[in-house]
């Protein structure tokens, strides 16, 4: 299928899920987990209210909004470490697109809605402890990937990539089920994966690695501070989206910090807008970690071709 904001025109996303619903509404969210809030009716309303104001920001200026489902840890080992058998698993991500599927209709008299099944990484999304190599990341993920393209999402993404080895994996059992697919990495402080590699190359090298690239890749739980120096080359056409992390500390600051770090939505969102020259091909904003929808709402207040008068 054609996705339409390849065709142009903006798309917001949400913002850091689990730190909203961990720090703002204090949930409690082993594994950080968001997905079994989907087992009863009280979960699953509040991720319903999680995602509404997100969802209003876009349609306050007739954008296009990309409903990420909550399903970032969604996959078999966590899965396992909460107690869900294979069947409740793909349940529950069959759920979550069902929900996805009754927000596109409340926000119909707005922008294009998609909607994306996130997957996850097999591990740890600051610094894995153990890798898969890109075969056993293809049979790891095909299952979640498998399931999502028997609903109605429109593509899958794979966020908080730290290694390019799980992104190839992902993007192999996204053809293979013949589903578009979005790879999100996440960098350090220094603009490379936690696994040591530039960005442009891991780009570079899933692209090559995969028999239908994906659709545009993202950069996902970082700090702009982390990775606008590093944006520079051919590769740079590739990142059609950003959503990044409210704070400016590293990822083992973040580890041990025990309070949330919001940032300044403001300067976050001024950031955003000087990517803009560097970054010709984004058209999906929204945040990740420590970020709610102040956030968002400067990002695409400063974001240049947004900033029309709220309807």
């Amino acid at each position: 299928m054609t996705l339409p904001h390849l065709e142009g025109g903006l798309f917001l996303t949400d913002g850091g899920l689990e730190t909203v619903l961990i720090f703002h509404e204090g949930l409690d969210l082993p594994e950080f987990a968001a997905f079994p809030l989907l087992d009863d009716d009280a979960g699953t309303e509040q991720l319903r209210r999680y995602y509404r104001p997100f969802a209003q920001l876009a349609r306050e200026r007739g954008l296009g909004f990309v409903l990420e489902s909550p399903t970032w840890r969604a996959s078999p080992r966590w899965a396992t470490a909460l107690g869900y058998s294979v069947e409740q698993l793909d349940a529950l991500n069959r759920k979550a697109i069902a929900l996805m599927e009754e927000l596109r209709s409340e926000f119909a008299d707005g922008g294009p809605v998609l909607i994306s099944g996130c997957i996850g990484p097999q591990g740890d999304g600051y610094q894995p402890s153990s890798t898969l190599s890109a075969a056993e990341a293809e049979a790891y993920h095909s299952t979640q990937v498998g399931t999502f393209a028997d609903t109605a999402a429109d593509l899958v993404t794979a966020l908080t990539m730290t290694y390019v080895d799980e992104a190839i994996g992902v993007a192999r059992a996204a053809t293979a089920a013949g589903i578009p697919v979005v790879i999100s990495y996440t960098v350090e402080t220094d603009g490379r994966l936690p696994s040591g590699q530039a960005l442009g190359d891991a780009i570079a090298e899933c692209d090559a690695a995969t028999e239908a690239a994906p659709a545009y890749y993202m950069v996902n739980c970082a700090h702009p501070t982390h990775f606008a120096d590093v944006l520079a080359g051919p590769w740079t056409e590739r990142i059609g989206g950003l959503r990044a992390n409210a704070s400016m500390r590293s990822h083992a600051e973040l580890d041990e910090a025990a309070e949330l770090d919001a940032g300044d939505p403001a300067d976050l969102g001024a950031r955003h807008g000087a990517l803009r020259g560097r970054l010709p091909a984004v058209t999906v904003l929204g945040g990740c970690c420590g970020t709610d929808a102040r956030h968002v709402a400067a990002i695409r207040n400063a974001w240049p071709g947004a900033q029309t008068i709220d309807s």
